[in-house]
């Protein structure tokens, strides 16, 4: 395959990590990719916050357990000051009270530690798109959890539609499909429609559920009963 006479821009990565086993691991295996430069290290999360600001990455990788501020607080500062900063992060364990605490703080990508090089770099290219990628075990536990909400009291509060009828039955298909994690290109092979119909129907369900993300519009319409996930 020829090379275009413009080198595609890659993706800037800072990874947040205290240990710096993890990190040096991390960026070379990211660097191997090719189409991702790592372009900044942070050991804790006061460190993340300041790189982030200093460096403007496309994406950052970030730990939760880390000393001076944990990957939650850091992701919430970092996405109140940079929105369009990516955040993927790479957990050891599934814990539901930090999962619910990063969905809030923004965060747009969900690994466990044991997920291989090449997942994450797909997360990373994902997220540098604004998509979402979710491991299965914590996206279960996300749509459980906001399952058993949706049928309390936030069912009743939820004015940010007029009814139902507000998202198409098109669109809560496509949301449906977003809800198990697949890309743009995946949700327009299963619907037999193009990327751009696709693109334009995401944008439509983002207006009209009032969010700025995938992972956001898939929990949105769980808790207002619009999909229901087992």
């Amino acid at each position: 395959q020829r090379m275009s006479n413009t080198v595609a821009k890659k993706i800037r990565v800072l990874i947040a990590d205290d240990h710096q086993v993890v990190r040096e691991g991390l960026t070379s295996v990211l660097e191997s990719k090719g189409d991702i430069e790592v372009v900044g290290l942070a050991a804790d999360g006061k460190e993340a916050v300041l790189k982030a600001r200093e460096l403007s990455p496309d994406v950052i990788i970030m730990d939760i357990s880390m000393p001076n501020m944990n990957g939650v607080e850091a992701t919430r500062q970092i996405k109140k000051e940079s929105p369009q900063i990516g955040v993927v992060v790479l957990t050891m364990y599934a814990d539901e009270e930090y999962i619910f605490d990063l969905v809030r703080a923004g965060a747009g990508s969900y690994l466990l530690k044991d997920t291989d090089s090449a997942q994450i770099a797909k997360a990373i290219r994902a997220v540098s798109k604004g998509e979402s990628m979710i491991h299965p075990s914590i996206a279960a536990k996300i749509l459980n959890e906001f399952s058993q909400l949706s049928s309390g009291k936030i069912q009743k509060n939820s004015k940010a539609l007029r009814s139902e009828e507000d998202l198409s039955e098109r669109e809560i298909e496509v949301l449906k499909l977003l809800a198990e994690g697949k890309s743009n290109k995946e949700i327009a092979n299963e619907l037999e429609l193009s990327d751009k119909t696709i693109k334009n129907h995401i944008h439509h369900i983002f207006q009209k559920l009032n969010v700025t993300d995938r992972t956001k519009a898939v929990i949105s319409a769980v808790r207002m009963g619009l999909i229901d996930l087992k």
